[in-house]
């Protein structure tokens, strides 16, 4: 059936890297929450595909069964360093979590607002009076990674480039060279964390990290703090793009949502949740199976290896009143974009927050906007999503 659809069968040859996974995303994420409860894959080793939000909600929550500690994406290549504390469990997990979690709270996340609306304003100025602009390029790409390194970690902007080139490699890229990209950031970030360490202290984020924290009753190797940094990089300047990408191509195809966003812009922060929702930007992430167990229906065997679906988890029926559409007014607003359990995503505060300004600055300047004429999105999708082009004339 999926064969015939999708040019692959996606419940028993599913593959995330797959153009085909990519070109039918939606139509594909329904087709598995409809009729495939668990998907399984024959590439590489293989591995299977949890697909509905009650089961990934559970799977996500029993990190003792469902285990991140052998890494999140699957077929993982020999050798590749493991990004903390997202390839971890408790208790180091947690204690990463615990020194990290302070920076990304509510209230200093609120404290970024000025800086992040003043680069989105800047951003919005260079192209406003062009009457056109590639957006992802031009927006949805840099504010996010301006964000994360003015607020948070204080590396040079203009090394932006080169950071997300390496992350977007390393997760959209051949297999055979995800490593290798992965270097490149692991390499970058691990200079500036050295050259950091030895300057006094501030005790902001960076500090933090370079201090370290505990494991196995020891201070935790250097490298594990170098990968905390990385982690945290990946997840703050390669996933927020998807969403805002998605929100603005949603809102310049759909005039009615839009107006009603500029007519009463108290509106734009469930707009911001529906289309984080909407809009997934982490596909699914990987988990090992600790021991032989039965789970939504399927034998998993110790050591299989299975991704959680989030993406697809989000537009359950039995869990959202018709999830196939867009609704900026929607009352409840359940959604796994963000995980579940102890992984659940460090920098939630912060993504809604740069999705509210964006919304917020972008119909304030340029209220009327769409899609140039002949012109399509264009998309890459992994265990993440991204929009990697999206031309828009006002």
């Amino acid at each position: 059936m999926t064969t015939e659809q999708f040019g692959r069968d996606m419940f028993e040859d599913f593959d995330i890297d797959a153009p085909e996974f990519n070109d039918h995303f939606t139509d594909v994420l329904d087709e598995l929450v409809a009729k495939c409860p668990v998907a399984h894959s024959t590439v590489g080793e293989g591995y299977h595909v949890i697909n509905r939000y009650e089961d990934v909600k559970a799977a996500g929550q029993d990190w003792q069964t469902f285990s991140s500690a052998k890494g999140f994406q699957p077929n993982r290549a020999e050798g590749v360093p493991y990004l903390y504390p997202e390839e971890s469990d408790p208790p180091y997990h947690n204690s990463w979590r615990s020194a990290l979690n302070p920076f990304f709270a509510p209230g200093p996340v609120s404290d970024m607002e000025d800086s992040i609306r003043a680069d989105a304003k800047e951003l919005i100025a260079s192209f406003v009076n062009d009457g056109k602009a590639e957006f992802v390029s031009q927006f949805a790409a840099e504010l996010p990674g301006r964000a994360f390194f003015k607020n948070l970690i204080g590396v040079p902007v203009e090394d932006l480039p080169m950071i997300l080139k390496a992350m977007d490699d390393h997760i959209y890229g051949p297999v055979d060279q995800r490593a290798e990209s992965l270097g490149v950031a692991l390499g970058y970030l691990g200079n500036y964390l050295s050259a950091r360490k030895d300057q006094p202290s501030t005790g902001d984020l960076i500090d933090v990290i370079a201090a370290g924290v505990e494991r196995d009753g020891e201070l935790c190797p250097w490298e594990d703090r170098v990968s905390i940094l990385t982690d945290l990089t990946l997840g703050g300047i390669a996933t927020t793009t998807y969403v805002m990408s998605g929100a603005v191509h949603y809102l310049a195809t759909h005039p009615e949502a839009r107006k009603k966003l500029v007519d009463d812009p108290d509106l734009i922060p469930n707009a911001v949740e529906e289309f984080v929702r909407y809009f997934p930007p982490v596909v699914a992430l990987g988990r090992s199976v600790t021991k032989d167990v039965e789970f939504a229906g399927y034998q998993f065997k110790k050591d299989d290896f299975v991704l959680l679906n989030y993406a697809s988890a989000s537009r359950d029926p039995a869990a959202i009143d018709d999830p196939q559409t867009v609704d900026i007014e929607r009352d409840k607003i359940l959604h796994t974009a963000f995980g579940v359990g102890v992984h659940r995503c460090i920098g939630s505060h912060l993504a809604r927050l740069e999705l509210r300004i964006v919304l917020e600055e972008l119909l304030s300047a340029i209220p009327d906007f769409s899609v140039k004429e002949g012109t399509v999105p264009s998309y890459e999708t992994g265990v993440l999503r991204t929009m990697k082009s999206l031309d828009l004339v006002f």
